[in-house]
């Protein structure tokens, strides 16, 4: 897999850099999405795939779905906040500031919190058992935010935030190569994730 990712990237960064065309109001400054959007679906991603070895720890009493659990939520963690960090630079960029409070910023700062306090949890407590409990049980109602603060509550309110690859009319608005190109992007971004999940 590691030869397959290497190069999917490389052709991913050649076709950014050579084929993709200026998007559409927002110039070459967008291309940033080729980055953002991938790492804060693979966030969504970790953070599921935490709850699900997080369940099955709570059934089966297993300590390696309580480690891969925990390894999903870092992940997640790392792939949160390069999304924002992205995001942060786009903004930048854009509108002057790397930080506007915007509803789609708001709700994505809830989340850091959210799964850092995870992490501060597994780490005050001493005992395996206690904590791989605690923490499965955490994880399980952290998740149910996720879908809220990542696909609802930013679209209850005016958000400076560009329109999202589906769009509120149900449509995908975005020149095919970019199409193309995102897509690309978001299967590298999950076969990462996969890899960096097996990892022994």
């Amino acid at each position: 897999m590691n030869k397959i990712l290497i190069v999917l990237t490389a052709a991913i960064v050649a076709a950014i850099i050579f084929f993709v065309p200026p998007i559409r109001g927002l110039g070459e400054l967008a291309k940033i999405i080729f980055f953002h959007v991938p790492t804060a679906w693979v966030a969504v991603i970790a953070f599921f795939t935490g709850a699900w070895y997080a369940a099955k720890f709570l059934r089966t009493n297993d300590f390696t779905a309580d480690e891969l659990s925990a390894r999903a939520a870092k992940l997640g963690f790392v792939f949160v906040l390069l999304s924002t960090a992205s995001g942060a630079i786009f903004s930048k960029l854009t509108w002057g500031a790397y930080w506007n409070w915007d509803p789609r910023q708001t709700t994505i700062f809830v989340l850091i919190l959210i799964y850092g306090a995870y992490l501060t949890l597994r780490s005050a407590v001493a005992d395996e058992k206690v904590r791989a409990k605690v923490s499965a049980v955490y994880s399980l109602f952290s998740v149910l935010t996720v879908p809220f603060l990542v696909f609802i509550v930013p679209r209850m309110f005016f958000s400076l935030h560009p329109e999202p690859v589906l769009n509120s009319s149900g449509r995908v608005q975005m020149d095919t190569v970019v199409l193309i190109v995102l897509i690309a992007s978001v299967i590298d971004a999950t076969l990462l994730f996969v890899q960096l999940m097996r990892r022994s």
